[in-house]
């Protein structure tokens, strides 16, 4: 069974694997690119981990998905912004994204996730459609991108279960 677990400052190596093989096998789900990231130094990983942190799904000794949550005041009052959202081919339609949201729910209050907020390819609709079903709606126009000339991206926000109450 996959679990989630938060990658820790000194495992800087699994985050710069797992981002790494997302942007080779996905290029057109990210702004980064394989090239760029491929050639940063341990304390370039390392900075990246100290400014948000990392969830990865591990399915036996496999890491499998990532997510990143970054703590901010942004637009449309979101509370923090998720990036990065990745699961491997081989692993999708079992529920990692899904597991990864639960997490972040469970420490929403705590950690100040209360407004999740999150940009996507406007034409990634596979995307889109698992966001909506996991609770966030459209807001806002979209924008283009600055890292893909002619591309643009759609936010899309939702309230987490602690904000809105439940638990």
């Amino acid at each position: 069974m996959p679990t989630v677990t938060p990658l820790g400052l000194h495992e800087w190596e699994r985050l710069r694997s797992i981002r790494l093989r997302a942007l080779e096998n996905n290029p057109e789900a990210f702004g980064g690119t394989a090239k760029s990231e491929s050639r940063w130094s341990s304390s370039q990983w390392l900075a990246t981990l100290t400014r948000a942190t990392y969830l990865v799904v591990v399915d036996g000794d496999n890491d499998v998905a990532m997510m990143s949550i970054e703590n901010l005041d942004g637009d449309f009052g979101a509370t923090c912004w998720i990036g990065g959202c990745w699961t491997d081919p081989k692993a999708r339609s079992r529920g990692c994204l899904s597991s990864m949201f639960a997490l972040v729910d469970h420490h929403a209050h705590e950690r100040g996730w209360t407004r999740q907020g999150l940009g996507v390819w406007v034409h990634n609709t596979v995307a889109i459609a698992a966001y909506e079903k996991l609770g966030f709606a459209v807001e806002g126009d979209i924008v283009p991108s600055t890292s893909h000339e002619g591309w643009f991206y759609q936010r899309m926000l939702r309230d987490s279960p602690a904000r809105l109450g439940s638990t």
